[in-house]
């Protein structure tokens, strides 16, 4: 096994990976299954970089040859965070098997007093006695099918399949015949999926993550990323001619990264989302991918469609500092509530209620303030 007093640490600009950098990145995921998500790679945070300006990665080397890779942000504070928090599904120091390393001498390499993680891979012992909890992260193990979409449906889901079937040809009757494209490369369908994301944040009481131009950058600029460890893809479900669910995420050879998913709320009597994630496994497992990363989080569809879970672990890793102390004595309580609502459905259902109504009466708000702007303003 490798020990840590070989271990040289250096920190990088995301700018700063060159070819042979990514590569043995590349080769570090490659050899290690729990590193194969799209989230991990080396594309990943260099998008995040593009538009994020405390993004760092430190490269550890061995001998002089780079083993280990850990994405991260940092403040001005010496505060940091895994790379793409609140937006990654998952979250490591990438590295070669055997390779470990000290979370006090790797912060202190970075010029962290804390690093913060909500989705971390469960293999990270290192990181191991700063988790402060773990979380299932459903996921859905996919096997080519034989035969068309029905009949891997019926094989697949035999629960869901007749309902399913029932709801796309009552789709196609009465709006257009339903079709499925699993790498769509218009724009302009990315843009009406990111509008129905966004209608649907406002309408719930969320943060409207595409209300920060940031995101919306981030999100068009690896759309068009198309590398083995990481493709940007945007899969649309028509019935006609017409959208009626979209999903936009990253996947690599191996892996597909459930993210933004929306459908048209006109429609959703016909249960598009579902649909669209169902057929959506369908087809990437016919483009060689095995396993579909859903995503910490309760959501009836991911509890219809998984096949297991694993774990993901949240927490703070810190030295002695005083900012390090101030951060979590903030983080943790706001996340301690927030995991005690998602938890308990008694708690959970009540929250979400009172969020869509604060989303219907910022909507109404949003509305009349609309109606009352003179035609000046308008313009």
């Amino acid at each position: 096994m490798r020990t840590m007093t070989r271990l040289d640490i250096t920190v990088h600009r995301t700018g700063e990976l060159d070819a042979s950098l990514r590569g043995a990145w590349h080769r570090a995921m490659d050899e290690s299954p729990e590193y194969a998500n799209p989230f991990l790679a080396p594309e990943f945070a260099i998008g995040v970089g593009r538009h994020r300006g405390g993004a760092r990665v430190a490269v550890l080397r061995e001998g002089g040859e780079p083993v280990g890779f850990l994405p991260f942000e940092r403040n001005a504070l010496g505060v940091g965070r895994a790379i793409g928090l609140g937006l990654s599904d998952c979250q490591a120091l990438v590295h070669r098997p055997g390779v470990t390393w000290d979370s006090d001498e790797l912060l202190r390499a970075c010029g962290l007093s804390i690093f913060e993680f909500d989705h971390l891979v469960e293999e990270q012992k290192p990181f191991g006695r700063h988790v402060t909890g773990t979380f299932a992260s459903p996921v859905v193990d996919l096997k080519p099918g034989d035969g068309d979409y029905p009949a891997w449906l019926r094989g697949a889901y035999p629960g869901l399949a007749k309902t399913t079937l029932k709801k796309e040809r009552r789709l196609a009757r009465d709006v257009g015949e339903v079709r499925f494209v699993y790498d769509e490369r218009d724009p302009r369908a990315l843009r009406t999926l990111m509008g129905w994301k966004s209608a649907q944040y406002r309408r719930t009481g969320r943060m409207d993550r595409f209300a920060r131009p940031w995101i919306v950058d981030l999100t068009n600029h690896l759309f068009h990323v198309r590398e083995e460890h990481f493709t940007g893809v945007l899969s649309v479900l028509y019935a006609g001619d017409r959208p009626v669910a979209a999903h936009f995420g990253p996947t690599s050879s191996t892996v597909f990264a459930a993210w933004f998913t929306a459908y048209d709320p006109d429609l959703r009597y016909y249960s598009p989302g579902l649909i669209m994630h169902l057929r959506l496994a369908e087809a990437a497992a016919r483009h060689g991918v095995r396993l579909m990363d859903m995503g910490r989080g309760e959501k009836e569809y991911k509890d219809w469609l998984k096949t297991r879970e694993l774990r993901v672990g949240e927490g703070f890793a810190s030295r002695r500092h005083p900012v390090a102390a101030a951060h979590r004595l903030w983080r943790r309580p706001v996340r301690g509530l927030r995991n005690t609502v998602l938890a308990h459905p008694a708690l959970r259902d009540p929250a979400d209620r009172l969020l869509r109504t604060v989303g219907t009466l910022r909507s109404s708000s949003r509305t009349d303030s609309e109606r009352t702007q003179s035609p000046t303003a308008e313009r």
